[in-house]
């Protein structure tokens, strides 16, 4: 935690209000982005209850499964939740522009530029909470091996059809939910987080209701007051004023209500089935469509006040102007999306259940690059954040007291400048230091400290080709600049081998003669 967060939480406390962590939404958020509220049945992972799930906060679609343990009417889940997210992510995929990409050319070795198809936009999907992410993640694992009955006649529980294509976006979304700064698989908490601190630990922030009651009180609430309401107030039947939906359901909603009224629903089911004529049989279904209204009445109402919120944090963070470089990382969002597409229309194979030695290091240096450059766009984008690294000791702001002409022996320009600043700044000789000169990264090097205190800086690069310095280039007396001991932007790494060119020291080239398999049929799966 930096020492203005830090500073943040404190000033939250004593004012009972959040306080902001940035002057900048740094975030991507559609305009119509894809909402899912998830619900599952507390002691089996990944069992789903319901979901909320829709575009539009007025008119969510609730999607229920009445009974957790029956395979069918969970596929039948599936199936529903596929209709709502596949049209949503095939309305991106049409819509493109031309975009050149960098490729190496197999004769000749060399990066050429090639013309491509990059979509215009990409799908985003808002979900409540990071454990509302890992169960999305858990969705696409469980399901993108699922065979159908097309794919396999033979299998014992084919899956519906679109199933198994739910199960790939599914995992490409939790996947790119790992890369810092990815704004397809956001979680409205993270999001809250990110740009505004509260006085309360940041397990507890983890409850959206209670994040909200600190950031867009109620009139004459405090934030603690508010967030103890939405934590633990309950009726007079014992339920939670706000259920968090945090996937998980709480304990007396099981208890009291859930249970019950499953009960009552497989009770029904029994009647149904036994039957013996048309009236017992009308009057065992009248039973059973009553028990499941129950059934979903009872699991929207533990959906809707977290839809809600969902829906009322975008609102808040929309207020909040968008970074300059927000967009830049988005677009590295459309590329993923793009590239995905193409490998689902080619016909690829599913995302495998374990990346090869050279797919996990190549994934684990694309997140570290992008932790190093989110960062520092982050930074560079808002006063607020770059502050933070100004106490660090990693970025300084100085004003230019003399500029000095200098030149190598190659009749280079290497002004000099002279600045003062207030802040103190982590320098030795030669250290590097950068400042933004229209979007771009301008270095120069620390050369020595002058008896008053001030910096002396040489300038180093992007001043034109010519023996005098390109308009603009050179900062003027009296203006004041902001530099940063930290690259703007990454570097990129040694390239990694191909993978069947793997050391035997990390397991050899990849077995060819591996088949994945489909999901062998468990206990679980059968009544």
């Amino acid at each position: 935690m930096s020492l203005i967060s830090a500073l943040a939480r404190m000033e939250a406390v004593e004012s009972g209000r959040a306080q902001p962590l940035a002057t900048v939404r740094h975030r991507h958020v559609s305009a119509r982005p894809l909402v899912l509220v998830p619900l599952t049945t507390a002691g089996e992972a990944g069992a789903p209850l319901g979901a909320l799930v829709g575009t539009d906060a007025e008119a969510p679609r609730l999607l229920v499964v009445t009974q957790p343990r029956d395979r069918d009417l969970r596929f039948s889940f599936l199936a529903d939740l596929a209709e709502e997210v596949l049209p949503y992510v095939d309305s991106f995929t049409e819509v493109v522009e031309a975009a050149e990409r960098s490729e190496v050319d197999p004769e000749t070795g060399k990066k050429v530029k090639i013309e491509v198809e990059l979509c215009a936009d990409a799908p985003q999907l808002i979900v409540p909470s990071r454990a509302a992410i890992e169960y999305v993640r858990l969705l696409g694992r469980s399901t993108r091996f699922r065979r159908t009955a097309e794919q396999d006649p033979e299998t014992p529980f084919p899956a519906p059809p679109r199933v198994p294509l739910l199960g790939r976006w599914l995992t490409h979304y939790g996947d790119r939910a790992l890369v810092p700064g990815s704004s397809l698989l956001l979680a409205a908490t993270d999001l809250l987080n990110r740009h505004w601190a509260t006085g309360q630990s940041s397990l507890e922030d983890q409850h959206l209701g209670a994040l909200l009651a600190w950031i867009d009180p109620r009139d004459g609430e405090s934030g603690p007051e508010g967030a103890l309401r939405v934590e633990v107030g309950r009726d007079e039947r014992g339920q939670l004023l706000c259920p968090p939906a945090g996937p998980a359901t709480d304990p007396a909603f099981d208890n009291r209500l859930l249970a019950p009224a499953i009960e009552r629903y497989d009770r029904a089911r029994l009647a149904l089935g036994a039957a013996e004529d048309g009236e017992a049989a009308d009057a065992g279904l009248g039973e059973l469509h009553r028990a499941e209204r129950e059934v979903r009445r009872l699991v929207a109402s533990q959906l809707k006040p977290t839809w809600d919120a969902v829906w009322r944090a975008l609102g808040l963070l929309r207020e909040l102007p968008v970074g300059a470089r927000v967009e830049d990382r988005w677009t590295r969002d459309r590329w993923s999306f793009t590239g995905h597409r193409d490998r689902v229309v080619a016909g690829e194979p599913p995302q495998p259940r374990r990346d090869d030695v050279i797919a996990a290091a190549s994934k684990l240096a694309n997140r570290e690059r992008a932790q190093g450059q989110l960062e520092a766009q982050e930074a560079l984008d808002d006063p607020l954040v770059l502050a933070a690294r100004r106490l660090a000791g990693e970025a300084f702001a100085a004003e230019v007291a003399e500029v000095t002409m200098a030149y190598t022996e190659k009749n280079r320009p290497r002004p000099l400048l002279t600045v003062r600043t207030e802040d103190r700044p982590h320098l030795a000789e030669k250290v590097k230091v950068f400042r933004s000169l229209d979007g771009k990264p301008q270095a120069a090097e620390f050369v020595r400290y002058e008896e008053d205190g001030s910096l002396v800086l040489r300038l180093l690069d992007r001043m034109g080709r010519s023996k005098e310095p390109a308009a603009g280039s050179v900062p003027e007396k009296g203006e004041r600049i902001s530099w940063t001991l930290f690259e703007h932007e990454q570097r990129v790494g040694p390239k990694l081998p191909e993978p069947e060119d793997t050391p035997w020291t990390h397991g050899g080239p990849p077995r060819t003669d591996a088949v994945e398999l489909p999901d062998a049929v468990t206990p679980e799966d059968v009544l």
